[in-house]
């Protein structure tokens, strides 16, 4: 997909990705045609008598019904599967509670019209329905990376060297349904975020006047520059954009009072006149009403349960090492600090017995935090809570993870961030979160936390266990990082206040 000069990248991508979202729900309604089919024939067979028949058809309201559902469904929680970057766990439990939504629906309808309908037949249909919507989703993503290897994609150039052009580069690589390719970067040299380059950046970087920019552009075929500089428009600036728009290369520009993920762009044309409108998220007082009755509720459920685990676990420990719990000081919302209880387990139990070590890898010893989250100091799903010696490093934009109560699981954890990793990198992905709160994405969350305990942490502990069989002093050997480090010295600081 070799863009037309003329035509903007940004123009072009929009286009080609809502054209992939249109060809994934065709995907979708092929296959919600073809799943009815197939639970008609499994439930009244395929022997072609009036009575069979007759049944199948009693099907078509719900086939009906169905795909008008899922229509609504997937424009309304954005199931194209590419929404937040490509995630499979994430996609599986956004997919798994529409199709749970969409039978729910499907049941009540009949209910309440008295129209019957068989349930294993609707049975058949739900099982057949999210392993098809997920295959669709896999052919799509093929496709795109098809395309990305023939190099059919929107080559961009990034203007800025800062936070923002780093998310947009970070963002880019995220979504393949852009089809963008970055090529380079382009700042001036007097406003360069050394913190920004790398070694082989510096050895790639080259000087060039203003006037040669846009035949350095041209001569690597850049479709689109993305302006992202934190300075206002200066005259060198403006002229650049009007000679890349005169040879037909697109400008897209990032507004320059803006924070990471603070705002939600609303973008107003007045009689041709841009204007975009920076709108703060916020919450309905009945969206946090629900959040915390859910809370209450499954956080009971979820407390008697755990305690089938936990209760052997404190008492193995009490006779371990002499304590069950231990008590850590967090900060909360609004920079409340509380005491955050967990099993007596260090945190990098990997240099302790087998036993404790399994507890941490399973998120075991985070299980007493349900007490917390009756309690009301934290959430089943918020941003993880940080010791008050990280938080008193926070940024003004990372101290917006504390505007609403923390979580026992969040975004950052589901995507593989823990105490070990900086701030920011999970201030990104909380922040994504905190930008489009539902309860919809809080119950996906708590799937993808259950898929993550029972796969991905299941091979680890299956590799860290084989590495001590193979070399028991191994893992001991090696020397912690300086994120460790600084994670112990505020985990001690925290025990100690």
């Amino acid at each position: 997909m070799r863009m037309k000069r003329g035509q903007t990248g940004a123009q072009s991508s929009i286009t080609e990705t809502n054209q992939i979202a249109r060809w994934i729900l065709l995907g979708d309604l092929a296959w919600t045609i073809l799943a009815f089919g197939i639970a008609g024939i499994l439930r009244y067979g395929f022997d072609g008598s009036s009575e069979s028949a007759r049944a199948t058809l009693a099907l078509v309201p719900f086939l009906v019904g169905s795909c008008f559902l899922w229509i609504v469904l997937f424009y309304r929680f954005k199931l194209d599967g590419f929404h937040g970057g490509w995630w499979l766990p994430s996609v599986a439990s956004g997919l798994l509670l529409a199709v749970a939504c969409e039978m729910i629906l499907l049941l009540a309808a009949a209910y309440l019209t008295r129209q019957y309908v068989s349930r294993l037949a609707l049975t058949y249909f739900a099982i057949f329905l999210l392993p098809g919507f997920l295959m669709v989703r896999q052919l799509a993503r093929r496709a795109l990376r098809g395309k990305h290897i023939k190099g059919q994609v929107c080559k961009v150039v990034i203007a800025g060297s800062d936070n923002v052009a780093r998310e947009i580069a970070s963002k880019l690589s995220h979504h393949p349904e852009m089809l963008c390719q970055i090529v380079g970067f382009l700042f001036p040299e007097d406003r360069v975020d050394h913190s920004f380059l790398t070694v082989e950046s510096h050895a790639a970087a080259r000087d060039v006047s203003t006037l040669q920019v846009t035949d350095l552009l041209d001569l690597h075929e850049v479709d689109e520059l993305i302006v992202a500089l934190p300075q206002p428009a200066t005259t060198e600036l403006i002229r650049l954009a009007t000679q890349c728009q005169q040879r037909g290369i697109g400008v897209s520009l990032v507004p320059q009072p803006y924070d990471l993920y603070l705002s939600r762009p609303k973008l107003l044309d007045l009689d041709g006149l841009p204007i975009l409108k920076l709108c703060e998220p916020s919450v309905s007082q009945a969206f946090v009403s629900a959040k915390r009755a859910i809370d209450i509720l499954l956080g009971g459920v979820f407390l008697a349960l755990s305690a089938i685990i936990v209760l052997p676990s404190a008492l193995a420990l009490l006779i371990l090492r002499g304590r069950a719990f231990q008590w850590e000081i967090r900060c909360g919302k609004d920079f409340t600090q509380f005491r955050m209880l967990r099993l007596n387990v260090r945190r990098d139990a990997i240099h302790e017995t087998r036993f404790e070590h399994m507890l941490e890898l399973f998120s075991i010893t985070e299980l007493p935090q349900l007490w917390n989250v009756l309690l009301g100091d934290m959430s089943l799903v918020g941003p993880r809570p940080e010791p008050p010696s990280r938080t008193r490093r926070y940024t003004s934009w990372e101290e917006h993870r504390l505007s609403v109560r923390p979580g026992m699981t969040g975004l950052a954890q589901v995507r593989g961030l823990r105490e070990q990793h900086s701030s920011e990198a999970k201030a990104r992905l909380d922040l994504q979160y905190l930008l489009n709160p539902s309860l919809a994405t809080d119950l996906s969350i708590l799937l993808q936390t259950a898929f993550t305990l029972a796969t991905r942490r299941r091979r680890a502990a299956a590799n860290v266990i084989e590495m001590r069989k193979s070399n028991p002093i191994h893992r001991s050997a090696i020397p912690p990082t300086n994120e460790e480090v600084q994670s112990r010295a505020d985990r001690a600081q925290s025990g100690a206040n």
